[in-house]
């Protein structure tokens, strides 16, 4: 049963002791997102299509939140953590309006959580332990982002493949994986702002890890990223 059945049947069950009808309008934004509304959108809209509810009132749903009505309440977190991480704030912005249209609580049906829809296992292996948590889910986010920046030598449209479908297909591939969802999704980071193929200048950085040996912390650094496990990763000007 699609989404849009089940949505107009709930619609339906919802109204039934009400006395009026309504059109439920559905179309898809420019993000390809789908959206339902009682109200008609402004403008010319192609894929435009109209149902009629009967003996409904007071229909509206949207499949994401508005970047428009959730932007504002993250973005100081969204610069504070581009900043820490030499992000461009709006890669991060438009990735979260992808990812979860601003919604802090969504879960996708991969189990994908927060803002930055991460998975149970990335988040794991970011430190992040409240993934619906902003302040957390941006940072272990942004921090995840900058690594495939950096396994892939600062090419964006290959970070965001990554960010998607994970940096094993895009290493299979040497390029965006033939996946219709990868694509679509790159397609999407990019109606949000530039996103660039080239690979940025070398820039010097070190990996930092933390070992817990005899019941006390060793830090130690290294020029190559570790194979598994949480690192950070920081500039000679730092340490």
């Amino acid at each position: 049963m699609s989404y849009l059945r089940v949505v107009l049947i709930v619609l339906l069950a919802a109204g039934a002791a009400s006395v009026a009808d309504a059109q439920i309008y559905t179309w898809r934004d420019a993000n390809g997102t789908l959206v339902l509304s009682d109200n008609p959108p402004v403008g010319e809209t192609p894929d435009l299509r109209t149902f009629k509810v009967p003996h409904s009132k007071d229909a509206v749903l949207v499949t994401k939140p508005t970047s428009q009505a959730y932007r504002d309440n993250y973005d100081d977190l969204i610069v504070h953590y581009a900043q820490a991480q030499n992000l461009r704030p709006d890669l991060v912005r438009a990735v979260v309006q992808v990812e979860s249209g601003y919604n802090a609580r969504a879960v996708s049906a991969k189990g994908a959580q927060g803002l930055m829809q991460l998975m149970p296992s990335t988040a794991r292996q970011l430190g992040v332990r409240a993934p619906f948590d902003p302040d957390e889910n941006i940072r272990g986010g942004t921090t995840y982002l900058r690594q495939l920046l950096d396994r892939f030598d600062g090419n964006e449209e290959l970070a965001l493949a990554a960010y998607n479908a994970g940096p094993v297909a895009v290493d299979r591939y040497g390029k965006v994986p033939p996946y219709a969802e990868t694509r679509d999704y790159v397609r999407k980071v990019r109606t949000q702002t530039a996103v660039t193929t080239a690979a940025s200048p070398a820039r010097k950085v070190y990996y930092k890890t933390v070992e817990i040996i005899n019941g006390r912390e060793v830090i130690r650094y290294s020029d190559t990223p570790p194979a598994s496990g949480p690192y950070e990763i920081v500039t000679p000007s730092r340490y």
